[in-house]
């Protein structure tokens, strides 16, 4: 595996989230105003599998989402850095597809680009892919 361009303490600098609500722990790859590939190991001591569910654990997909979401404002941070003390907020999603579960001891992968930017917001389409195949997609809209 290739050097991680961010790593945890990295992203901690950039996203205001912390526990148990960042979901990303690496980014991959980052390419300024276009993609990023980030990545979020899924294991058992998520809080939310405690009650989603119990003895068949699923990561909700509105996490799966909010990753995508927060892999997006990396991106956006990283094109703009001007953007440094500017909170980033959903504005909407759109086809939205959940394809598989994503369970404990998955491997999530990100993959987040750009649509549409435009002076306060971002539209970008993300994937999320365990063993290459995609688990969710959506479409998102941010704004600061």
């Amino acid at each position: 595996m290739t050097q991680p361009v961010m790593k945890l303490e990295d992203i901690l600098q950039v996203l205001p989230h912390r526990y148990p609500f960042l979901l990303i722990d690496r980014v991959l790859e980052t390419v300024a105003d276009q993609r990023i590939l980030a990545l979020k190991n899924v294991t058992f001591n998520e809080a939310f599998f405690q009650g989603h569910f119990p003895g068949r654990p699923v990561m909700p997909g509105v996490l799966i989402i909010e990753a995508m979401a927060q892999a997006g404002a990396i991106l956006a941070y990283a094109t703009d850095p001007g953007m440094k003390d500017k909170l980033i907020y959903f504005m909407g999603m759109d086809k939205v597809k959940f394809r598989r579960p994503v369970v404990p001891g998955d491997q999530l992968i990100l993959e987040v680009t750009n649509l549409h930017r435009s002076s306060r917001a971002w539209r970008m389409q993300g994937k999320a892919l365990v063993d290459g195949k995609v688990a969710a997609q959506a479409e998102v809209t941010a704004a600061w």
